[in-house]
């Protein structure tokens, strides 16, 4: 009786479920011409955040490389100059690379960071037609210059020593550019 049962009714089984299907209101994505909104805390490309001024917050401590599961993140530290400031500390990331070829979007070198220096946004479109092209560099990763910023290099804005720059304190109107406000 169980090779009646397997000849002939599981054939029949299995086309039931092709059959209930086929009938079925097709769910179509019509993903590149509508895109559907991501979650407020979904990890999507990296950036790397700048102070109101303009000066970058990455002080180049290869935290974030360390944390990085996949090895996917170079960073190279240089030191800043008085004639030449990139970052408010002693140091800025002079080199800066993602390789997304890598990257998982786990997070960790998020957690890591202790400047805040590194985010991650919504952006999820990273395909590209060539390998080298999704290995991004520090300027493809920095946020965008907003109103009254300053490309660096220059001098702290927002206060007279560090400690006071990134509590936010000490900036005076003669400090800041027109429009600006102290983060």
């Amino acid at each position: 009786m169980a090779n009646v049962k397997e000849q002939f009714w599981d054939p029949i089984a299995g086309f039931g479920v092709t059959f209930r299907t086929m009938f079925k209101k097709v769910v179509t994505e019509e993903y590149p011409f509508e895109k559907k909104p991501t979650a407020p805390r979904f990890h999507g490309r990296h950036q790397l955040n700048r102070w109101p001024d303009g000066l970058e917050k990455c002080i180049g401590c290869e935290l974030c490389a360390w944390a990085c599961p996949a090895d996917a993140i170079y960073v190279e530290g240089a030191d800043n100059h008085e004639d030449e400031r990139y970052s408010p500390g002693e140091r800025y990331g002079r080199v800066y690379q993602i390789n997304y070829l890598r990257c998982i979007l786990c997070g960790l070198c998020i957690e890591a960071c202790p400047t805040r220096a590194l985010t991650m946004t919504n952006d999820y479109e990273l395909a590209d037609s060539s390998r080298a092209a999704l290995i991004y560099e520090k300027q493809d990763l920095m946020a965008p210059m907003l109103p009254g910023m300053e490309e660096p290099p220059h001098p702290m804005r927002l206060g007279d020593d560090e400690g006071a720059y990134y509590r936010g304190a000490g900036a005076s109107s003669k400090d800041l550019g027109e429009g600006e406000v102290p983060a």
